[in-house]
């Protein structure tokens, strides 16, 4: 096969011709794995599992059909620009060595460059980060102090309650910020003898998770999958989202505040009485050790802004936000150095096993000529003008979301849109991000974070069945994601 594979590239020099027929069947096995993933409970199989087995198969299915490149991998070598231009005007493809000098060539299973190692890297250490930094009380911490700045106000606690749960899925993820606000929501409303806006408060704080999971470039899968695609910076990601997470965040809370009838305390004696019952909490309560409480808040406050000037610092430039992730986490693992393995365990291993598959599957795809196929069918949607191909890509992005995991759906649209050349300044990598995140907000299983609020709101005794959430949260994402189109369109373009 032509062309000659470098270290973390998935594509020689010229790519073969692929029978329609192979495609085809490749395209059904996407189709399997996407159907196989929306009905994850049903087939109680975790999603590395179902993701695993069709890394198999595609990978089998590949070799047998011969569209998998098995040459050696060239690194540490760089390319003669002005032999390769001298090549392509003499129109003959450049051999190996007149392509790269220097370098070593390895043999490598076609299957490990097929894997975004960086995206691993990222996910990997930010977890151990924020779950050792947890460890600190924190998180805990501040949860209880924004509890006690609103006197047990209803409506301050409700926004107080969702800007916090924004900033937490922002700093954090999506599911350790439903956790923590969610669980301190129910105990704060049960004290304040408030039980009948559990519902109310846990649907909100559902749903901006996933607004403000778009905050960063790290808050999210699909932001890390899709911005590392795109080459957009930690900086560029925030200053074009802040804008839309911060009304989305606002129109949210007071929709939420209408429709669930959440209003101020309006007497003397009400008020009294709720800012005493809150002046129990004791925000002390989780923190084991000062030293490292302050050296908790110390670390999460130069992690974000290393992360955030990444591409502008010496030599950490170079090694990438996965680096910087991956240290961060070795520094704070320095506090439980004998206990390390506890943290090792406690990783979610079934996502990263989940990802490395997926990014298997896309690659094969790839090879198999599906992702071209789809990319065809993009362009027409693109071709329609920069307004419609937006507004398409996001209500399409927003709809599948919702019904199966917005990862898959992330990587592949990431996938097409960089092999279509698009510019990291264009509105379509945003109809993506905006899409893939909102769009879980449409139903209970849309998105990871929903699914805890519902498991919680069930833990309160609270009847909510599928129909329920959707018919209670389809009017927030309906607005969220009109809101979105339009914010792309206007201000992203």
């Amino acid at each position: 096969m032509p062309g000659v594979l470098l270290a973390g590239t998935d594509q020689g020099l010229a790519e073969p011709t692929v029978a329609s027929g192979i495609t085809a069947l490749f395209a059904i096995l996407l189709v399997a794995l996407i159907a196989c993933l929306a009905l994850e409970e049903k087939l109680q199989a975790k999603k590395s599992v179902i993701a695993g087995s069709f890394a198999i198969l595609c990978l089998l299915l590949g070799a047998f059909c011969e569209i998998l490149p098995f040459q050696n991998v060239v690194i540490g070598s760089h390319q003669p620009l002005g032999e390769i231009e001298q090549s392509m005007e003499n129109h003959h493809a450049p051999e190996l060595e007149e392509v790269h000098l220097g370098g070593d060539e390895i043999t490598m299973p076609v299957y490990i460059p097929a894997i975004d190692w960086g995206v691993i890297a990222i996910i990997l250490g930010s977890s151990l980060f924020v779950d050792i930094t947890s460890k600190s009380g924190l998180f805990t911490w501040i949860a209880i102090k924004v509890t006690k700045t609103t006197a047990g106000d209803p409506l301050l606690l409700l926004a107080a309650y969702g800007v916090m749960t924004v900033i937490f899925s922002a700093v954090l993820n999506n599911v350790t910020a439903m956790i923590i606000v969610g669980s301190l929501t129910g105990v704060s409303l049960k004290k304040l003898q408030r039980d009948n806006l559990i519902l109310g408060f846990l649907l909100v704080e559902g749903l901006l998770t996933n607004v403000g999971g778009m905050l960063t470039l790290i808050s999210s899968v699909p932001n890390i999958i899709v911005g590392t695609e795109a080459g957009i910076s930690f900086v560029t990601f925030f200053r074009c989202a802040a804008p839309y997470v911060a009304f989305a965040t606002l129109l949210t809370i007071w929709l939420g505040a209408w429709w669930f009838g959440v209003q101020r305390l309006k007497t003397a004696g009400e008020k009294g009485q709720a800012a005493e019952l809150v002046s129990s909490f004791d925000e002390n309560d989780g923190i084991e050790s000062k030293p490292f409480f302050w050296f908790g808040a110390i670390m999460l406050v130069l992690f974000i802004a290393t992360i955030a000037t990444t591409s502008y610092l010496p030599y950490i430039s170079d090694l990438q936000m996965g680096f910087v992730a991956l240290a961060f986490a070795g520094i704070m693992l320095l506090r439980y150095k004998a206990a390390a393995d506890q943290f090792y365990r406690a990783l979610d291993w079934d996502l990263l096993g989940f990802f490395m598959a997926l990014f298997i599957v896309i690659n094969v795809m790839e090879h198999a000529g599906v992702l071209a196929a789809i990319g065809v069918g993009l362009e027409q949607v693109i071709g329609l003008g920069e307004v419609w191909g937006t507004g398409i890509l996001l209500l399409a992005s927003a709809t599948f979301s919702s019904v199966t995991d917005n990862i898959p759906l992330a990587a592949m649209l990431a996938k097409i849109l960089g092999n279509l050349g698009t510019e990291s300044n264009s509105p379509l990598w945003w109809s993506v991000v905006f899409g893939a995140n909102l769009g879980g907000n449409l139903t209970p299983i849309g998105s990871a974070s929903t699914l805890v609020a519902v498991t919680i709101i069930h833990k309160h005794q609270i009847p909510l069945t599928f129909a329920d959430f959707v018919k209670l949260a389809f009017p927030f994402a309906l607005l969220q994601i009109v809101l979105a189109t339009g914010y792309v369109l206007l201000f992203l373009r």
